[in-house]
């Protein structure tokens, strides 16, 4: 006969453990229950009841017991059925009608329904090529969203009283406090979907209706893209390629959030990576490892900045740095005087334009005269979306569309919009593609830089024979890759524009 000590000890159900205080698990093969101290002791002799066996009591505070509950339930049934979630004909709205209809699901012994959905939730959006999931509670509905390809769906519509459980379900995954809900938290956790492995970054808002949640999805099995695959012409690569084989010299990368910055520095870091030089980064955080390349995050818990992260890695010998952003004055000071010490400094700024850049660093406090010396290209980019070929069809634009896009058109040139079909999931477009303008320095746009020329001045200048977001865009739009509408919504013409030729 088995002694109670080679039985496996079945855990509490997590709504049990979580609405009584108790928690049951082994520590170096000896049965162990955690209780709060306002936990009755009805809770602990059922608990006793289900593991079948002696347990040994431990007493610990309200917060050392959250912290055990999140350690105990963080992994396990929480994440190794997300592969199975939507097996068969169930789909997210089965999954959601499937749901009990009590007023608070931590109240029943079953934990699997809402399980199931979170999970069913994350295979969705995977299958879907969501980047994020958005949950976000209102008064009279808890709303599920996906952003795909940079614009956010509707997936699910929920009843408001799911809001709390289904945000406590994605805390403890992520290991966060679940008792804390007035605070924003973020952090992360990894599973498996076959022979795919995900990263989900989780960050929590408190709101007037609760808490939102954002998962951000990285895969961990995807291949970076390589310079060639960003979607730059020919000329526009070839610029961007010289800036990166001189030995100094900050190259920036420009645009806002979820324009594709980070890929760009990315591809660019991993062309450099040949073996023969010392690469360092400081990132908010390290999205994806990259072999041979010495990775930072920041935490400003603890005072690691980009600026201490940038001043410190200058002590480990490298050859190029990448920096996540520069967004103070410190941070944009280190980076000017390591370019000027030898180093090629990569980094990206939050502006409109390509030009702006310029104005961005000059507002914190960069002297003319090192940002004439020190920058040595600089990209701006947006991301927009790529039509769907199956279902695409062409129409004719109206005269304000073609005024906002500054072009003219040559008679009967292709035109094409979006329409939705089962390939791209009605949506009407299947991935994306960038639109890029670059500057190169020449000798020219270094003394206009010095003589702190205005940015008017210094992009008529640029733009003398590059081209800009939105022609780029309105290349893109007359090739039938994307629409007006998808153009317009990320990039207009500047005041002064000129328009363009239909022979582009």
């Amino acid at each position: 006969m088995r002694s109670p000590s080679d039985i496996p000890l079945d855990k509490l159900s997590y709504s049990f453990a979580r609405q009584h205080g108790v928690i049951t698990h082994m520590v170096d093969d000896a049965a162990v229950l955690v209780r709060r101290a306002d936990t009755p002791l009805e809770a602990c002799l059922e608990a006793r009841r289900i593991a079948g066996r002696p347990l040994e009591m431990k007493e610990v505070t309200g917060s050392e017991f959250e912290a055990i509950l999140a350690q105990t339930y963080a992994h396990g049934d929480l994440t190794e059925t997300a592969a199975d979630a939507l097996d068969g004909p169930e789909d997210l709205m089965a999954l959601a009608d499937n749901l009990p209809r009590s007023s608070d699901l931590l109240d029943s012994d079953d934990d699997a329904p809402v399980i199931k959905l979170i999970n069913g939730i994350l295979q969705e959006a995977i299958k879907t090529r969501a980047s994020d999931i958005h949950i976000e509670p209102y008064e009279n509905r808890l709303a599920v969203r996906f952003r795909i390809d940079g614009a956010l769906r509707d997936m699910l519509s929920l009843s408001s009283r799911l809001s709390s459980t289904l945000v406590s379900r994605v805390k403890v995954m992520a290991q966060l406090d679940i008792a804390k809900k007035r605070i924003p938290q973020d952090g992360r956790f990894s599973l498996n979907l076959g022979q795919r492995a995900v990263d989900v970054r989780v960050s929590t808002l408190p709101s007037q209706y609760g808490e939102r949640v954002v998962m951000r999805i990285l895969e961990k099995t995807s291949s970076l893209m390589n310079l060639s695959d960003l979607g730059m012409d020919d000329g526009e690569l070839e610029a961007f390629q010289i800036s990166l084989k001189k030995p100094n010299g900050i190259i920036l990368v420009t645009g806002p959030t979820g324009s594709g910055k980070t890929t760009t520095l990315y591809a660019a870091v991993s062309g450099l990576n040949d073996g023969t030089r010392n690469i360092l980064t400081v990132e908010d955080p390290v999205e994806y490892a990259l072999d041979g390349i010495g990775q930072t995050q920041v935490n400003s818990q603890v005072g690691m900045s980009f600026a201490a992260g940038l001043r410190a890695i200058l002590r480990q010998d490298p050859d190029v740095v990448m920096v996540g952003e520069i967004r103070d004055p410190e941070t944009a000071e280190i980076a000017v005087q390591a370019s000027l010490t030898g180093h090629l400094v990569l980094s990206t700024v939050h502006t409109n334009s390509a030009i702006g850049a310029i104005t961005r660093l000059r507002d914190m406090g960069v002297e003319p005269f090192l940002l004439a010396s020190t920058v040595t290209g600089i990209v701006a980019q947006r991301l927009v979306r790529r039509l769907c070929t199956d279902c695409k069809i062409p129409y004719t634009p109206t005269r304000r569309e073609l005024d906002d896009l500054a072009i003219k058109v040559k008679p009967k040139q292709p035109f094409y919009k979006a329409q939705g079909c089962a390939s791209c999931h009605n949506i009407g477009y299947i991935g994306r593609l960038g639109l890029y303008e670059i500057i190169v320095m020449d000798d020219k746009m270094r003394n206009m830089i010095h003589d702190n020329a205005p940015e008017t001045d210094l992009s008529a200048h640029a733009f003398k024979t590059r081209r800009t977001l939105l022609q780029s865009g309105a290349a893109h739009v007359m090739s039938g890759a994307t629409s007006v509408e998808d153009v317009l919504r990320v990039c207009r013409a500047n005041r002064g524009e000129e328009a363009l030729s239909g022979d582009i």
